[in-house]
């Protein structure tokens, strides 16, 4: 479904400039936590430069606190000669609606937020969030809001808030060079409506968590990794020159949206030198001792070089997929070299060296990489250098017997769609020419994260954010032709919301970190207890459209809910 456009290009303009930086810039404000529906911290004001960079806050339009998120009223911003704070009437950084926080250039911080709705940003006075009782999705009509009645009679879905499960961490997506690439094609003012679209708290998916590769990942413009340079043990010629070039201005532009996305880690390939082929694609790792003391040393520079552009790296998972070679950026472990790495090599570094990302068993996504990570929970010493477990793909089994370690698990890759091989909930079939964004992968997209949760996972991560209509990756052999929340359109110049985005809009937007999954019954749903005492239930119809009854916490009400489709239902009891 192609959604027009309607952002102010300055306010792009602004945005981009904030997350890719300027010389001399002002100080964004560090705004409020967006955790829907319950509020965040207090903003803290943004300080006045010779710029005109707004206050990048977790605004309801990404920057700032005001109601149209620049500076704190409709016309400012936050710093520099152009709406300076202090002073000017339209345009001043701090206080409310736009009024001067005094002489100097520093506004007054935010205020906090009211209890039961979203901060949504910092630098001025915080702007609540307040989130819709009902919303619902359908082929062709996405994203409508309803109203909930109060009625009688038997509730389709029931949802037991006595009946608490596993906590919830939150939702995410995947940072990768193709995807900025393909949003390099549009406006500024599009590209801020991108980052809106994922990361916002009022008018979008308020993802929690970000994904990214280190190096190369299949979905690079390149092959490259973070030290090429031939047994270079020390990293000297380690450098992070080409993430600065796409990967971390798409990272900035989120965190310019949200500034406390929690950013999560991994490599598709150590270096080439470090491996049996020589090469970026396929190999093994190589078990040698000076090699892996290198590539613990490759992942400690990779968390301090982010810190130094401003980039908190909360998680490091020392290899994605080590169970798969493949015609693209991967690499090949055993399961006990993976395990002495962890326990012999990485931990002990980050420890000595104080390294504040954690490390985690992750990101496991064949059968045999689930016994690599039920292996390792039974390594005592390894097991307590991890802080959790990064499961994916064809890892479900395993999930059940990682539980009993209490460490969190994530599912950290939704499946991909556009399969030439059999995959679960779906009887498609592969396209060799491109993805299927459609409404049939939005209802395999929820059955799969369902599935997932129904598990006991702690967390999901979607796959690629935001590519283009064609999706392809960087495999040598077959092209494969993956799908996207969001998709540019090339040709056109078109930002295109597909209906896998919404799906995970419909959970991401009013489940809140720290939530627990509850119990429920009736229905195709999932439900959940926020923090705030919200309850959130999440339903599909297969059928007709129908009124439906929801019971929230021993309270019921209708709505109207459309054929084959998806309901949120939101209430705080």
């Amino acid at each position: 479904m192609k959604r027009s456009l309607d952002v102010s290009i300055s306010l792009g303009l602004a945005l981009i400039v904030a997350a890719c930086g300027t010389s001399s810039p002002a100080t964004p404000g560090a705004g409020g936590q967006s955790n829907t529906s319950h509020g965040g911290s207090t903003g803290t004001p943004g300080t006045g430069g010779s710029s005109t960079v707004p206050g990048a806050g977790g605004a309801t339009n990404g920057v700032g606190g005001g109601s149209n998120g620049v500076g704190g009223s409709a016309t400012g911003t936050s710093g520099g000669s152009n709406g300076s704070t202090g002073g000017s009437a339209t345009g001043t950084s701090g206080g409310s609606n736009g009024t001067t926080g005094g002489s100097t250039s520093t506004g007054t911080a935010g205020s906090a937020p009211t209890a039961g709705t979203s901060s949504t940003g910092g630098g001025g006075s915080v702007t609540p969030v307040t989130l819709p009782d009902v919303v619902t999705s359908a082929d062709g009509a996405f994203w409508k809001v309803g109203t909930l009645t109060a009625a009688t009679g038997t509730a389709d879905v029931t949802a037991d808030d006595g009946s608490l499960k596993q906590r919830w961490d939150g939702f995410g997506g995947t940072f990768n060079e193709a995807g900025w690439d393909a949003l390099s094609v549009l406006t500024d003012a599009e590209r801020v409506q991108a980052m809106k679209w994922l990361f916002d708290a009022a008018d979008g998916a308020n993802f929690a968590f970000g994904r990214l590769p280190i190096g190369a990942s299949d979905y690079a413009m390149k092959r490259y990794t973070l030290a090429e340079m031939n047994n270079d043990f020390t990293m000297a010629s380690f450098t992070i020159a080409q993430d600065k070039k796409l990967l971390i201005p798409f990272i900035k532009a989120g965190l310019a949206v949200k500034p406390d996305i929690k950013l999560r880690a991994s490599p598709w390939t150590p270096p080439a030198w470090m491996k049996s082929n020589n090469s970026t694609d396929d190999g093994k790792m190589k078990d040698d001792k000076d090699v892996l003391n290198a590539f613990a040393l490759y992942l400690e520079k990779f968390v301090q070089a982010y810190a130094a552009e401003g980039l908190t790296i909360s998680a490091v998972h020392p290899q994605n997929e080590p169970g798969y070679v493949n015609p693209y950026p991967s690499c090949s472990w055993t399961g006990e070299l993976y395990i002495r790495f962890i326990r012999d090599y990485l931990g002990p570094l980050f420890a000595k060296d104080k390294v504040p990302a954690e490390i985690w068993c992750g990101t496991m996504s064949n059968q045999t990489d689930g016994m690599i990570a039920q292996d390792l929970a039974k390594d005592s010493k390894a097991l307590a250098v991890v802080k959790g477990f990064g499961m994916q793909w064809n890892t479900d089994g395993s999930v059940a017997a990682l539980k009993s370690t209490n460490l969190p698990i994530w599912q950290t890759e939704h499946r991909c769609g556009n399969y030439d091989f059999d995959s679960p909930n779906t009887t498609r079939h592969y396209d060799p020419n491109k993805p299927q964004n459609d409404f049939a992968y939005g209802v395999e997209s929820w059955k799969n994260i369902k599935d997932w949760i129904g598990l006991g996972v702690n967390g999901y991560s979607a796959w690629n954010m935001v590519l283009d209509t064609l999706g392809t990756n960087l495999n040598a052999t077959k092209p494969w032709h993956q799908n996207a929340l969001l998709v540019v359109d090339r040709n056109a110049k078109k930002l295109i919301q597909t209906p896998a985005y919404f799906v995970f809009r419909h959970l991401s937007q009013f489940v809140q970190p720290k939530a627990n999954l509850i119990g429920s019954s009736g229905g195709d749903a999932l439900a959940f207890k926020n923090p705030d005492g919200t309850i959130v239930v999440v339903m599909y119809n297969s059928g007709a459209a129908k009124t439906a009854i929801v019971s929230l916490g021993g309270t019921k009400f209708s709505f109207a809910m459309p054929a084959n489709g998806w309901a949120t239902v939101h209430h705080k009891k």
